[in-house]
């Protein structure tokens, strides 16, 4: 009976983590949407501008962003090739494996991702602020 109750427990603490993230993602869509953007479009800006910021590394693997923002890798291929189109990001050939592909942040990709961080920001704040998400408040 202890077993079953502590069993329940954790698939009611795992389907309110997804309530959570479902809620917070549509939260996301909409705000960044009239700029153009999708949390996913969002998430990809974010990691290319933290990482060119943090080690001033030009580029990221294709796969070293799927570890980061948990994509599949068609659909994160698909993502990218739809910021490139925009004008965001650029794609190039990777130096060490040729079969690779290396992304980078453009000037634009940048000034739009600072344009729209603060709207990212609060939503954050105002969806998982104070352990309100998991409470359903």
């Amino acid at each position: 009976m202890a077993a079953e109750s502590a069993e329940q427990g954790l698939v009611d603490q795992w389907r309110d983590i997804l309530t959570v993230h479902a809620r917070t993602v549509c939260e996301l869509d909409r705000e960044l949407h009239r700029h153009g953007l999708g949390a996913s479009d969002f998430e990809v800006l974010d990691v290319l501008a933290e990482g060119a910021a943090a080690d001033g590394g030009p580029s990221f693997r294709v796969q070293e962003i799927a570890e980061r923002v948990h994509l599949s890798q068609s659909a994160l291929s698909r993502l990218i090739g739809r910021l490139d189109k925009d004008g965001l990001v650029t794609r190039g050939m990777c130096a060490e494996d040729r079969r690779g592909v290396r992304v980078c942040i453009t000037p634009e990709g940048r000034r739009l991702h600072g344009e729209v961080l603060p709207l990212q920001r609060a939503v954050l704040a105002r969806m998982l602020a104070g352990g309100q998400a998991m409470s359903g408040g």
